[in-house]
């Protein structure tokens, strides 16, 4: 059966349901049992981690560097001191990740204010 298999309304929804709980709870099952049985300091489990903080960086490294929507509209020394004050606020607030967001935030309002509204005319 192909996903053009039924013209129903509701078939695209179930489709997406299905697709979606296939592709990712058949891993996370995996991944319960297999890391109920791995050391915490074991080699496999030290791998995991660094791929799994490496695609976290490149994706922030993307969002800054090539950025798509809104936040392409922000100049790249923006974005750039938006992430380093986040980053920096997080470390002093004792890893709040709350607190490093909201700080990015608010530095890229506050520095799209400073640069006349450029950006958030657009939006509104």
């Amino acid at each position: 059966m192909s996903y053009y298999a039924l013209d129903a309304w509701w078939w695209p929804f179930v489709f997406i349901l299905i697709a979606g709980w296939l592709a990712t709870d058949i891993w996370r099952w995996l991944g319960v049992i297999v890391g109920n049985r791995l050391q915490e300091g074991s080699l496999a489990l030290t791998w995991v981690r660094a791929m799994a903080t490496s695609l976290i960086a490149g994706i922030i490294a993307k969002l800054i560097l090539q950025p798509t929507g809104s936040l392409a509209d922000f100049d790249i020394y923006l974005r750039v001191l938006a992430v380093a004050t986040g980053f920096l606020m997080f470390l002093m607030a004792g890893k709040r990740i709350a607190v490093g967001i909201l700080v990015a935030l608010l530095v890229l309002l506050v520095g799209d204010w400073g640069l006349n509204f450029r950006i958030l005319t657009r939006l509104w």
